[in-house]
């Protein structure tokens, strides 16, 4: 009850509303600098809802704002690209995804870092602790292990003689993966199904990975995404269809790309949020005094195409609570 109070507590205080008309706008210019896990394609839409929250927040690119936005097509690069905003001397470093968090860690102690996260960031020891993070890190989890048992109740509720469930992951990258797949086994386990995990670690991989699901003569797929896997959404969707494997994502965009069905934390949010972070930041906050906000709401986005083309009716009861739904 406590976790959840504070939770709310923190949303609220944090919120970003339009500060032009209660806060006057900073005459000096400050530099934030982005710093994405994976390509434009990847995270370009979160850059442009953080940057139009910043705005909303009274900062005005060219005015009061310079924002420098680094992308990366492998994990390789991060590292000097986290060095070279520290070289740019930005007053923040908004970094999405654990491996840029990493990065940015490694290459400053003193320059505040807003992340972005779907790990476990205390467990991974990019933070203290939610409540007091500590040193020059804040910002969001995505986070919510609890989130795999709710994906397999979905499955249950819309297949209800589903026992054999596949379970794509990317377990060469353990930040992202092994509390989610540990919180999949456990509920897995609870409702009597069988896990088959099969790794992929890129692109070439997914094709006997799918290849194999339909060997096993798996019920329905879960995808525990990371960056990589993240990337490869349109292969994935195109894949599942192929096998006529119903899969359920932790995002929405892979329904909007063909998918059957997501439900997890709702994506605009969190880019909303760190900017909220920022804002605080560049007007005096210091970031280890700043709790971590992790997700309140979560959104289930069903694509009734791809349910359609599975052969599947999806129940009312499932529709009726769907935030969105694809036709």
């Amino acid at each position: 009850m406590w976790s959840f109070a504070l939770a709310v507590i923190v949303a609220l205080g944090l919120c970003v509303v339009p500060r032009a008309a209660t806060a006057q706008a900073p005459s000096k210019t400050y530099r934030v600098g982005v710093l994405a896990s994976s390509t434009e394609a990847n995270f370009g839409p979160g850059v442009k809802i953080f940057r139009e929250a910043l705005h909303a927040a009274g900062w005005v690119e060219g005015q009061n704002l310079v924002v420098d936005v680094r992308y990366t097509s492998g994990y390789a690069q991060l590292k000097q690209l986290a060095t070279e905003l520290v070289r740019l001397k930005v007053d923040v470093i908004a970094a999405l995804g654990t491996p840029a968090i990493q990065a940015a860690k490694e290459a400053t102690t003193t320059i505040p870092i807003v992340m972005e996260s779907l790990s476990d960031v205390v467990a991974n020891g990019l933070v203290q602790n939610l409540a007091r993070p500590g040193g020059n890190v804040t910002g969001v989890s995505g986070f919510a292990p609890e989130l795999s048992g709710k994906r397999l109740e979905l499955i249950r509720e819309i297949l209800p003689k589903a026992e054999r469930i596949a379970v794509l992951a990317n377990r060469s990258n353990p930040l992202t993966t092994s509390v989610v797949l540990r919180a999949t086994e456990a509920a897995a386990q609870r409702m009597r199904m069988k896990l088959d995990i099969t790794d992929a670690h890129g692109r070439s991989d997914l094709a006997p990975a799918f290849e194999a699901m339909r060997r096993k003569r798996a019920d329905a797929l879960v995808i525990v995404v990371d960056p990589i896997l993240f990337t490869e959404r349109p292969l994935i969707v195109e894949l599942a269809a192929k096998h006529r494997l119903p899969a359920i994502y932790e995002t929405r965009l892979f329904p909007e790309a063909g998918g059957f069905l997501s439900y997890g934390p709702r994506n605009q949010e969190r880019f909303q949020r760190m900017a909220a972070y920022v804002d605080r930041i560049l007007r005096g906050a210091n970031p280890g005094d700043l709790p971590i906000e992790r997700p309140t709401t979560f959104e289930l986005v069903v694509n009734l195409k791809a349910a359609q083309a599975l052969g599947l009716t999806i129940p009312q009861s499932v529709l009726v609570r769907a935030n969105e739904i694809i036709r």
